[in-house]
Order: structure tokens, then sequence, then C-alpha cells
């Protein structure tokens, strides 16, 4: 059964520097997380997560119009995704 967790705090409370941990703690196990950011974030770059200490990810861009639930199905014909992070 699959585990919904929705993270919110104010702004600078550290909400992207969490999702970059925990993508990271995912790699370090062998284990394959998806991550997605919407294109009108262009603060640093389209389909880049950065934090303001500067960590940072590559991520799929996702529009208002995207369905993330089918953008996420034809990744997994790919290969495993163990873990759906949107920033």
């Amino acid at each position: 059964m699959a585990n919904l967790f929705f993270n919110y705090s104010s702004m600078n409370a550290g909400k992207t520097t969490i999702l970059l941990q925990s993508a990271h703690n995912y790699r370090e196990r062998g284990l394959s997380p998806l991550l997605f950011t919407p294109r009108l974030d262009d603060r640093y770059s389209v389909g880049v997560i950065r934090s303001r200490i500067g960590l940072e990810s590559a991520a799929v861009v996702f529009a208002r119009e995207d369905d993330l639930f089918e953008m996420t199905r034809t990744r997994l014909k790919d290969g495993n995704i163990h873990c759906l992070l949107v920033d």
C-alpha cells in the first residue's frame, strides 16, 4: 500500500532541502526517486530543484495541464520508481 506524506511550512523553513535529502537517501540505498518541479518555477533554471544552501537535482518539469499520474506511469515503463517527490 502506498503512503502519502505532505510537508508544509513557511518560506525559508527548508522544505526543498528536506526533499533533496530524501532523494539522496533513496539513491544511496539503490532506489529510484522521481522528482517533479513546476515549469513556472524558473528561479534557477527549468528542470532543476535547488535549495538555498546549494543542493540541487534534476527533475521532470510539469505544467498545469499535465497529468502527473500519466507522466509517472510512462516513466515506470523505463524502470522502477520507488518514490515520487514534488517540489
